[in-house]
């Protein structure tokens, strides 16, 4: 009925530091940090002041870089990284970031979160005036409008080209003498600035800033342009922000519980989703578990609120690769079962709330709750800590297409009926809103909204190329 899928899936996270005497291996651990954001590719790149050097590659950052491969690089004090996402039937080598560019003028190595949904349009015309692409991702098309404009200095050539690209991008730029970072005008990806010593630091979390032992100072704003270099940091506006609009995704799925998204505790956040959703629907049951991980944290919240105990009823086997083959459809419930597992003596006789951050296509949901059942649970009753998704999101993550989304086409009722829950019940956009509480006035609170109401922040343009739709997925 609805296709595989793995979950939800956010596309990147950046890091960057400069003014460090080991900013190379700083950065691989920013990465490592930042992991959950990407498990598909990653790469550093580093410069010396004279030169940028790349080291990148496919699988883990502990895979990439767990063999010596950061000593290919030569020392310097400035570094940037990425880690990937791609989707299924994606990968190549060409795509993975930091993307680095030579000319006579120098080089550029560029890293970026979130999705250009105007780069289709920018290749086509960008290509009828004699561009040649190397890649399919559209983070390229960045360095092409740089190159091709007309102002000398390369600070003003950004903000130029920066105007032209639309949708959400987290953008960091390595020179010989600089790092430069960017974040689109509604502030969609997440992007924040620490201090390490003498030495400045940037990541899409501030979990990253933890690691490494810097200090967060305050995130990028909406619209700003960051230039770094030993002279300092300077800021300027390339456009004004009049619509913030942060994916909601990011405090319901994404992020990782340790994290601050604009001020805001990741797991305080998710624990008020659970709160909100247990006074919303409110049910009577002996268990409340939480889909390991990311739901763990609103499970917590909707047992405290609903007096019912939490108890871990579902374990997560952590060494189960991404890339299993799933080639039959008896292999992939056998799929589910590896990764996730009912913890019988918990559940066995018990009327059981499952709480989970989200439902995407639905199957995942399906054999979650048909594994309580075959544990014992007399009761499987599932909340989720977030609306019903019900349309695309353009702008960095691949939920599918609107047929493919289960809440687009069938009705709560009918969903429930579909996972083979005793009772479902989704909170409510206002509850969500509420719950996480960003301190700003005006539409959603600068939330996007997008996938649960259809209505986009910025314009989308008719060939707009969703991220699971590419041949290789940008970020």
């Amino acid at each position: 009925m609805f296709a595989e899928i793995k979950g939800l899936n956010e596309e990147c996270g950046v890091f960057g530091i400069w003014g460090h005497e080991t900013a190379s291996q700083i950065t691989y651990y920013g990465l490592h940090s930042l992991q959950h954001r990407g498990q598909e590719g990653a790469g550093v790149a580093v410069t010396n002041g004279e030169k940028v050097s790349v080291v990148k590659g496919t699988g883990l950052v502990t895979e990439i870089f767990g063999h010596g491969e950061l000593n290919q690089l030569h020392n310097g004090r400035g570094a940037i990284g990425h880690v990937r996402y791609a989707t299924a039937g994606g990968g190549g080598y060409e795509n993975v970031q930091p993307l680095h560019f030579r000319s006579h003028e120098g080089s550029i190595a560029l890293a970026h979160n979130g999705n250009i949904v105007n780069a289709n349009a920018l290749k086509h015309q960008l290509e009828s005036q004699g561009s040649i692409f190397q890649s399919t991702s559209d983070t390229e098309v960045l360095a092409h409008l740089i190159k091709r404009s007309g102002y000398r200095l390369l600070k003003d050539k950004l903000k130029n080209a920066l105007t032209m690209v639309k949708g959400a991008y987290a953008f960091v730029i390595l020179t010989e003498t600089e790092m430069m970072v960017a974040l689109d005008p509604n502030g969609l990806r997440p992007l924040s600035i620490g201090r390490m010593g003498d030495a400045y630091v940037v990541a899409s979390e501030t979990c990253a800033f933890d690691v490494v032992g810097a200090v967060y100072e305050r995130d990028v704003e909406p619209g700003e342009l960051i230039v770094i270099n030993d002279e300092g940091m300077t800021s300027e506006k390339f456009s004004l922000s009049n619509n913030r609009a942060i994916c909601s995704m990011e405090y319901i799925y994404f992020s990782r519980p340790d994290s601050n998204v604009d001020g805001i505790n990741v797991h305080s956040a998710r624990k008020n989703l659970g709160k909100q959703l247990a006074i919303e629907n409110p049910i009577e049951a002996d268990v409340v578990t939480g889909v390991p991980d990311s739901s763990i944290s609103a499970a917590i919240g909707f047992a405290e609120q609903s007096g019912i105990p939490y108890e871990l009823g579902l374990i997560k086997n952590r060494y189960v690769g991404r890339t299993f083959i799933q080639p039959s459809q008896e292999l992939r419930e056998q799929g589910v079962k590896m990764k996730l597992s009912p913890v019988r003596k918990i559940v066995e006789g018990k009327r059981v709330v499952m709480v989970d951050d989200s439902i995407v296509r639905g199957t995942t949901s399906r054999r979650i709750v048909s594994m309580l059942r075959e544990a014992g649970a007399t009761e499987v009753h599932v909340r989720i800590s977030s609306p019903p998704i019900k349309n695309p999101c353009f702008y960095g993550i691949d939920t599918s297409t609107h047929e493919e989304l289960i809440a687009s086409t069938y009705s709560v009722e009918e969903i429930r009926k579909l996972i083979g829950a005793d009772t479902l019940e989704f909170l409510s956009p206002e509850g969500m809103v509420d719950a996480i509480g960003r301190p700003y006035e005006g539409k959603y609170r600068g939330q996007c909204m997008a996938c649960f109401n259809g209505q986009y922040p910025t314009e989308i343009y008719p060939d707009t190329v969703l991220p699971h739709e590419k041949e290789e997925v940008n970020c």
